[in-house]
């Protein structure tokens, strides 16, 4: 006969130790690629869109049948063609759809290595174009933004990356080609606020720092780096971003990351090259927010800066970053013993996407700030990237917003 046992264990002590470690592993899991998602803005994933404020349809003439219609030019489209799609195909559907709709036949411009697309755009506004269509991945879309912001011109996007996180974002179609078409030539016109990023340049002795630190040799490959310098952004020079830039952790994942491998198993590749720097050291970070007269001092993996915080797979990072309120949204992001703290950042973001902050976890911590313009000092040189693009390396990063800076075209 068997015996009943006399005690009967909680729901927790029936937890197997190996189940609870497979469950922090995956919450572990869930930290990173949130982590990942936010500096390579790569991932196969549904739609989350950001609200945005109400705007008009953008109408292609006057009503009043007496005016004098508004000039139309013809659609320009700057496309990428090395992405693995049937150009010529989307080529005809468009010159198709513009016709249907009363347009000018669209005019397309590619991109090249050495131009992503900004000087493609530049070529479009001189030509006249109504609307420049950005026909590629995120790389694409920010460099075509990078000329059209400040103009007036709309962009509109035909999503043909892996991660498309701006068009996510605006909660574009990102599968039927017709649809997605008819939405760059005839949808609606809103302003969205864009991010610029400008480094100062290393000093000869934070360059030694940086090459003697192994920082360098992180993101020698990714920037072709001289064998005994140490490659920058020049001053002068700011960098867009329409999603998120970053200093730090997940710089650095996207400067570590294995090409070839990339091409075999996408952005999972970018969780591998996440594996090292996530256990590494802690950063020392001194952060200024708009005019205050004093910095804030605070340890952290990496800090990044969002104009919009929404991401795949129903991940919110920063859950009041939004496109259209003229603010830039900070997040950064601590965690103390190794894979755990890892594991209660998984969990914290989480719980954000049903609107719960835990603080009290004290393994990670997350820290929030908003402003207009901010200032972030190292003190040692560390990668600074934008929407998942290295810029290089830095101790002095600035941040502005451009409030509506880019009209973008929605459905």
């Amino acid at each position: 006969m068997r015996t009943r046992p006399t005690h009967v264990a909680s729901t927790f002590e029936q937890v197997s130790p190996t189940a609870v470690t497979v469950l922090a592993l995956l919450a572990l899991l869930v930290g990173i690629v949130a982590l990942t998602l936010a500096s390579v803005a790569l991932a196969r994933a549904s739609r989350t869109p950001t609200t945005l404020s109400p705007a008009p349809a953008r109408p292609l003439q006057q009503d009043d049948d007496d005016a004098e219609p508004d000039p139309v030019g013809p659609p320009a489209v700057v496309l990428n063609p090395s992405k693995n799609v049937d150009w010529p195909a989307i080529k005809r559907l468009l010159v198709q759809t513009a016709h249907e709709v009363g347009l000018p036949e669209p005019v397309f411009y590619e991109t090249t290595v050495e131009d992503p697309g900004a000087g493609q755009a530049r070529a479009a506004l001189e030509a006249g174009a109504s609307v420049v269509v950005a026909a590629g991945g995120d790389g694409t879309v920010r460099s075509v933004a990078s000329t059209l912001a400040g103009t007036g011109t709309p962009m509109a996007l035909l999503p043909m990356g892996t991660g498309n996180l701006l068009a996510r974002n605006l909660d574009l179609t990102l599968s039927a080609s017709r649809e997605m078409i008819k939405t760059a030539l005839t949808g609606r016109d809103r302003p969205i606020d864009v991010g610029w990023v400008r480094t100062e340049l290393l000093t000869p002795e934070e360059e030694v720092a940086a090459l003697r630190s192994g920082v360098a040799e992180v993101v020698q490959d990714e920037l072709d780096l001289a064998e005994h310098g140490v490659r920058q952004s020049s001053p002068d020079k700011e960098h867009i971003f329409l999603v998120i830039a970053g200093v730090g952790l997940d710089a650095n994942m996207v400067a570590g990351t294995d090409e070839d491998l990339k091409s075999r198993i996408g952005w999972m590749a970018y969780i591998v090259a996440a594996l090292k720097p996530m256990l590494g050291r802690r950063v020392d970070f001194r952060l200024r927010i708009g005019d205050s007269p004093r910095d804030e001092h605070m340890k952290a993996r990496t800090i990044m800066v969002a104009n919009c915080g929404k991401l795949p797979v129903g991940v919110t990072l920063l859950p009041d970053a939004k496109l259209d309120d003229g603010w830039l949204d900070l997040m950064a992001v601590d965690t103390r013993g190794g894979v755990i703290g890892w594991a209660s950042f998984g969990g914290k973001i989480v719980l954000q996407g049903v609107g719960i902050r835990n603080e009290a976890d004290v393994s990670s911590r997350i820290e929030y700030r908003r402003g207009k313009a901010m200032a972030i000092h190292t003190s040692h040189p560390e990668a600074v990237q934008v929407d998942g693009d290295l810029v290089g390396l830095a101790t002095s990063t600035y941040f502005r917003v451009q409030p509506g800076g880019l009209i973008v075209r929605t459905g």
